[in-house]
């Protein structure tokens, strides 16, 4: 823990990283499986809650990843030093981060639950890195944020009736904040020479843990129907064990602000499998929140600098 102090900046890269292209690959493609999810969740049995789908995902995607981890030796070294302070909030915030979404989701709606949790996410963890590690936010960054949650706001709002209840979106911005809190200290424990893999496990698996209690206070009978089986199997290897593999691989040469700006093509990719699976209608807004959606990526991901050029 105190080396982790004795360090002001999260630096971008570490030893043996992969390159900044490689990186940004990773946490995109993560992003696109998470995007899988509510469409997948579609097609669970009628009896399984929100609550319990989402509880089954952490605690047999995160028991995978731990196991995952486990067998390839990476959880040693993450239980000395502090290390295991840090694991132990990263865990208790990806299950925060999932009782709060569910919850702000039944009170404010699905629209305005799902862009203040998914918006508020890459700002808050641009300002939790540069509040603990004092890691500038250049105006790259700043004007992909923007545009990103413009898009994302146009995409998921376009058309939508939604009320807004004031506790719904403070419950949001909470899942915002936890998801902030563990992407930085995934980030951190990463940066700092921990196994992605290791560290992803850790977190996941204790989450699991934490969300036992829910998943088996909420009739988890569905797992045993084959199609609860399907979505559970689905949920638990690609959008949790795969995608947070990815995303953990993403973050060793991707700095954290920039990697969670990455991952708002999450509801990009949900448009896009709404369209093509479940013929959900196309819209104005939606082509403009793509568009919008993909222009901040491309922001992010072209090698250009934004500082004014200065005569030779």
């Amino acid at each position: 823990m105190r080396a982790i102090r004795d360090r002001p900046t999260v630096p971008a890269l570490r030893s043996g990283a992969a390159p900044r292209w490689a990186g940004i690959a990773a946490v995109v493609a993560a992003a696109v499986l998470w995007g899988t999810t509510g469409t997948t969740s579609q097609y669970s049995p009628a009896d399984a809650g929100a609550a319990s789908v989402g509880a089954a995902r952490i605690v047999l995607g995160g028991g995978l990843l731990l196991a995952w981890a486990a067998g390839r030796g990476q959880l040693r070294g993450l239980l000395g030093a502090g290390r295991w302070k840090l694991l132990a909030a990263g865990s208790v915030a990806v299950a925060a981060y999932q009782l709060c979404f569910f919850a702000a989701v039944d009170v404010t709606g699905v629209a305005v639950g799902t862009v203040v949790a998914i918006g508020a996410g890459p700002v808050l963890t641009g300002l939790l890195t540069r509040l603990l590690h004092g890691t500038p936010l250049s105006r790259r960054w700043l004007l992909a944020t923007l545009t990103a949650v413009t898009g994302c706001a146009t995409l998921v709002l376009g058309g939508a009736g939604a009320g807004v209840v004031a506790t719904g979106v403070a419950l949001a911005l909470l899942a915002g904040a936890a998801y902030a809190a563990y992407a930085v200290i995934a980030a951190t424990l990463i940066v700092h020479g921990a196994s992605s893999t290791g560290v992803m496990g850790g977190l996941f698996g204790g989450a699991g843990l934490l969300l036992l209690p829910v998943l088996l206070g909420t009739d988890p009978g569905w797992l045993l129907e084959p199609a609860g089986a399907a979505v559970a199997l689905h949920l638990a290897v690609v959008t949790t064990a795969v995608a947070y593999t990815l995303y953990g691989y993403g973050l060793r040469s991707v700095p954290v602000a920039t990697a969670a700006t990455l991952a708002l093509a999450e509801p990009g990719a949900a448009a896009l499998l709404g369209l093509l699976l479940l013929d959900e209608p196309a819209s104005v807004s939606t082509v403009v929140g793509l568009g919008l959606l993909a222009a901040a990526l491309v922001v992010l991901a072209t090698p250009w600098n934004l500082t004014r050029r200065t005569a030779a």
